[in-house]
């Protein structure tokens, strides 16, 4: 057991002294306004009962203020003894640190420095911090910390509470932009027999009922065109994913996206709901299309262009991918290139359409800075995508990618049953040759659209990398609440 510090010990002994009235840690407590709400309130508003933690405090001889605080703000309170009582402010004095809870009823003031104030006439105990926060100046800085101790960085520091108010925001504002369009928002499996629904290497768990090794789901998609299969033509998911690959400023192994699916659309009719969605999104936030990330400056307003890989690699490597169109030669060209590709996979034993992907990746995708839709993948990097009618060697796909990151992944979906256990065979033989991004062959998927398909086109977000985007957070776990960390040493 670790040694408490001398603070510690001294609120613990507090926790005994308040048992000696009243319960330390109560049921409940009657609040008629919020700390932002009461901190907007009309003088002289008579009966406000306000609660909150304790974040600032300054005990005198017959007054004293304190400052409580939540997620939505703070909201001074004045405590006087000839309006709570002696006795009740020889134990408020004796027993109410800073990072406790109280309740407080009052009237509400403005100081002469124009503070809005509660003058409390009551004041509840309602809950003992054993551990004291940080020092106020310096708050909790150190990243990791932060990460660690989510809820101490949340109470201390105003731009953590901004940024996971915006992240809340912008899935409620997603949210009511589908809803209003008809999209029916359904839940998918987490637990799967198959790897599927996306090219990337998957965690694997036991089922013990049904002895069953599952995977988690990569992603929700061919389920929910199974929904479409079902009869239902708009459907979306915000959806808990889960990818066994590596770590980064970018990437994080389990983490949220929303995934959605229109029958009758194809790949371009997407990438303008996706526009005109994040621009209405993006200005009910911000007010603005304009967003800052350090020192660069964003325009989201306007047409997003549109330009292939073959461009952007030519561009960027002077490597044709329709010259060096096989995974031999295009290998072969990267290799005489001293180009060195960030895969976990060994490169020799990627396909052809990953090492375009790597290959882009690498070389150009970190030039890209205002809005553009990559166009033109390989097929076989896209094993769920409807081939392009006069280039059956590329899909109908797309990416959006804004500032160097992938935001949104789309396509017209292929739904040609015959076609897709064709190309799921494919990626099962890569499977067996060492690709462990490569899918699994998922029979149950084919028996379903067996059953017929509509044109369909289909895109994925990843919720936690548009808010940064949209946050200008260096780290993609500024933006997690709780991101996943190695243990520490509990002793």
């Amino acid at each position: 057991m670790r040694e408490l510090t001398e603070q510690e010990i001294v609120r613990r002994e507090k926790v005994e002294k308040i048992k000696e009235t009243r319960n330390p840690y109560p049921e409940r407590y009657e609040v008629t306004h919020s700390l932002e709400e009461a901190s907007h309130l009309e003088d002289e508003t008579k009966d406000v009962s306000v609660a909150g933690r304790i974040v600032f405090m300054r005990k005198m001889g017959k007054m004293s203020f304190l400052k409580l605080r939540d997620i939505d703000g703070d909201l001074q309170v004045s405590v006087k003894i000839d309006l709570i009582g002696e006795e009740e402010y020889e134990f408020f004095k004796a027993n109410i640190d800073i990072g406790d809870f109280i309740g407080a009823v009052g009237e509400i003031f403005t100081t002469h420095t124009g503070e809005k104030t509660l003058r409390a006439d009551k004041i509840t105990f309602l809950g003992k911090a054993l551990r004291p926060l940080p020092e106020k100046f310096h708050g909790l800085q150190d990243p990791e910390l932060c990460y660690r101790n989510r809820y101490v960085d949340m109470i201390m520091n105003e731009e953590t509470r901004h940024r996971f108010k915006i992240r809340m925001k912008f899935i409620k504002e997603l949210r009511n932009f589908l809803d209003n369009l008809g999209y029916y928002e359904i839940e998918t499996p987490i637990l799967n027999s198959k790897a599927s629904g996306a090219v990337a290497r998957p965690f694997v768990a036991h089922h013990n009922a049904l002895d069953l090794d599952v995977y988690l789901r990569i992603a929700p998609e061919t389920y929910m065109k199974r929904a479409v299969i079902a009869g239902m033509p708009k459907v979306y998911e915000i959806a808990r994913c889960f990818r066994n690959e590596g770590m980064d400023a970018t990437h994080l192994q389990d983490f949220t996206m929303i995934e959605c699916y229109q029958a009758y659309y194809n790949y371009q009719d997407n990438m303008k709901l996706i526009q005109k969605m994040l621009q209405t999104i993006i200005q009910n936030i911000f007010g603005t299309l304009t967003i800052l990330i350090g020192d660069k400056t964003i325009d989201m307003s306007g047409d997003w262009p549109s330009v292939s890989f073959r461009e952007l690699i030519l561009k960027y490597a002077n490597i044709d991918i329709e010259v060096f169109d096989t995974r031999e030669k295009l290998l072969k060209k990267i290799q005489e290139e001293h180009i060195e590709l960030d895969s976990e996979t060994p490169i020799e034993k990627l396909g052809y359409g990953n090492l375009v992907d790597y290959l882009y990746k690498k070389v150009a995708r970190p030039h890209i800075l205002t809005p553009i839709y990559l166009t033109e993948h390989p097929i076989s990097l896209s094993p769920l995508a409807r081939a392009n009618d006069e280039r059956p060697q590329i899909t109908d796909r797309f990416q959006l990618v804004v500032n160097g990151a992938e935001i949104v992944n789309g396509f017209s979906e292929l739904v040609d049953p015959q076609e897709q256990e064709r190309r799921l065979l494919q990626q099962a033989s890569l499977k067996a040759q060492g690709d462990e991004e490569a899918m699994d062959m998922d029979y149950d998927y084919i028996h379903a659209m067996e059953y017929g398909m509509p044109p369909i086109s289909g895109w994925g977000m990843g919720i936690d990398r548009i808010v940064q985007l949209l946050t200008g957070s260096e780290n993609i776990k500024d933006v997690v609440l709780f991101p996943l960390m190695r243990p520490l040493d509990e002793k």
